[in-house]
């Protein structure tokens, strides 16, 4: 059909499909720049406030979807690396009760609390003595908890402690939110490409459709990330030697700019 033969609702799906598939490339590759950014937020999260606290682990566990869980994505502390990846039903323990109530927990003898899960403790190696627990909620959704277990110099934990925890919460919301949003925009986009064209997209045509092209969705389109977002989108189509020259110049540009870094945060600015 030639442009002349569309109808304006022809030009609009072809514009609305346009704009998907632009949408999709830029979101995915732009993902790869940072591809555990949800992580890295988190586990910055849980290691300061094992160190505010002087806590013998911090966890924060998510809730997952197929089948429902909260999933342990991150610790720290001397005893929290036996937490990670371990996972317990929405509404039990300590953790379930947090969740599923949206209600923050502290609790000075957890052994003497009917809600405490002690084969899960068990299975993460570490039985702790005291824990305090809230909610990760972003907007009015609980989306997973905080826990800190056992301050060394106290055996309980005080209401301004609950009120710190709280503050490093709603930092976790926030990161959850916004790293969670960029992971999910590829698979929302993808729908709406299934639903707008003739055939289905599976994961890997989708993946196919997020290497091709992009432009019009920024405010600011000739802002430097982007720029380079659909640079690096154009170098699908180059072939090996191309790439090997690409990766070299890019070598050489990363390691003048870490040197001009370094050179800045010496206070000689050239």
């Amino acid at each position: 059909m030639s442009t002349e033969d569309q109808s304006p609702g022809d030009e609009q799906l072809d514009a609305a499909l346009q704009i998907l598939r632009s949408a999709a490339r830029r979101t995915a590759v732009a993902r790869r720049f940072v591809p555990d950014a949800e992580r890295q937020l988190l586990q910055s999260i849980v290691d300061a406030t094992v160190r505010l606290f002087d806590a013998e682990a911090a966890s924060i566990a998510l809730f997952e979807t197929d089948p429902d869980r909260l999933e342990f994505r991150v610790a720290a502390g001397p005893q929290g690396a036996g937490a990670v990846g371990m996972t317990v039903p929405p509404s039990k323990g300590i953790v379930g009760y947090v969740y599923s109530t949206g209600q923050a927990l502290a609790l000075s003898d957890v052994g003497a609390d009917p809600r405490f899960d002690r084969a899960a403790a068990e299975r993460s190696g570490y039985v702790p003595r005291s824990i305090a627990a809230v909610p990760l909620i972003d907007r009015e959704t609980t989306v997973g908890v905080l826990q800190l277990l056992d301050k060394r110099d106290s055996p309980s934990f005080t209401l301004r402690d609950m009120e710190l925890l709280e503050v490093f919460a709603a930092q976790a919301g926030a990161a959850i939110a916004a790293t969670r949003l960029h992971r999910e925009v590829p698979l929302l986009l993808a729908s709406a490409l299934g639903q707008l064209g003739d055939e289905e997209l599976d994961a890997e045509a989708t993946e196919r459709l997020v290497v091709a092209a992009t432009a019009a969705l920024d405010a600011d389109a000739e802002a430097p990330f982007w720029t380079l977002v659909d640079a690096v989108a154009r170098l699908a189509s180059l072939g090996e030697r191309e790439l090997a020259l690409v990766a070299a110049i890019l070598d050489t540009v990363a390691r003048t700019a870490e040197a001009d870094r370094r050179d800045r945060s010496r206070g000689r600015v050239r």
